[in-house]
């Protein structure tokens, strides 16, 4: 005797009304009802139950047969008719949906709610809930269909199977979308340095953390238009700081260079002078005297005549002896 592993695995109750489905239950009266329990209890031997010699096998295949007799079709029929029926927002629960179910066939079928038949109730509507969930899927374009069937904790083998992609591809969403929460708790941990501020500091220290905009409308409850001024008003600042900046170093280069030749009094150009004379005592090269001349704090308007015109020096120490 041979049994395939999916049919021992089946309940009897289930491979009763299996077997209910293909029966025509006109031609179930007298002496053809029997025939027909007899010929579906040696069929159901090789499921392995060995109905036909077993008292209880026998007593549950008649008490199946006279319910159904008694309904007018089978009780899986409807069973199936109402999986098929369900949509996805039925079993999203699939516990909830499988009580409503059986509430719903129990007035016709009392056996259905038997505890045994509970456990392949649920598993159908399981797989209707999955059915489901990879036809929505299927209507999703680009990695929406992948994201929407991690979201609902189907399995990684089934979405890349139903999906038809690679375990690569799905490996990508994966860590994309573990990319994107990561994000969040970092979004997340920013705002709480900021929490009860007003709304323009809580987005600038969110932009200034190079946080994307969408992401500060939807975590900080801002509108764009507040972002954009809180934005505007940072390039002002920025512009500010950089006026402010450039007229520091302005400053700060003018005081390393020292004063123009009109602003030097003639007693401070002969020492300057007489410290050129015996800089250039020591060297000839331009870098090192222009070194030597900065140490010496000589002004910068003078250095450059020394370097390139030294006989001008003569010039300027008699103008500044009068």
């Amino acid at each position: 005797m041979t049994t395939s592993e999916e049919t021992i695995q089946k309940p009897l109750w289930l491979l009763i009304e299996e077997s209910f489905l293909a029966l025509n239950t006109q031609e179930l009266t007298g002496q053809g009802k029997e025939a027909a329990i007899q010929k579906i209890a040696k069929e159901l031997d090789n499921s392995g139950y060995n109905v036909s010699r077993s008292g209880g096998g026998m007593l549950q295949v008649r008490w199946a047969m006279d319910d159904m007799l008694a309904v007018g079709r089978p009780m899986l029929k409807d069973l199936n008719d109402a999986i098929v029926a369900l949509t996805l927002e039925d079993c999203l629960d699939p516990f909830a949906a499988t009580t409503n179910l059986l509430n719903n066939l129990g007035g016709t079928w009392k056996e259905i709610k038997k505890a045994d038949r509970r456990a392949e109730v649920i598993g159908a509507v399981e797989k209707a809930r999955l059915d489901l969930l990879v036809k929505k899927a299927k209507e999703l374009t680009g990695d929406e269909s992948i994201r929407f069937l991690i979201k609902e904790e189907v399995a990684s083998e089934m979405i890349i199977s139903e999906l038809g992609i690679t375990e690569e591809k799905l490996a990508e969403v994966v860590a994309a979308i573990a990319a994107e929460k990561a994000e969040i708790d970092r979004v997340e941990t920013l705002l709480a340095a900021v929490d009860g501020k007003p709304d323009d500091e809580r987005i600038k220290h969110l932009v200034t953390n190079n946080v994307a905009e969408d992401l500060i409308i939807e975590m900080a409850k801002v509108d764009q238009a507040a972002i954009d001024g809180v934005k505007k008003a940072m390039e002002e600042e920025i512009k500010e700081q950089e006026r402010l900046a450039a007229e520091a170093a302005a400053k700060k280069k003018a005081e390393a260079e020292g004063p123009s030749l009109d602003a030097i009094a003639p007693e401070q150009m002969i020492e300057y002078i007489d410290s050129i004379r015996e800089i250039m005592e020591f060297s000839e090269e331009e870098k090192e005297i222009r070194v030597m001349c900065e140490q010496s704090s000589i002004p910068k308007s003078l250095v450059d005549i020394a370097v390139s015109d030294p006989d001008k020096l003569d010039e300027l120490e008699k103008n500044a002896e009068g």
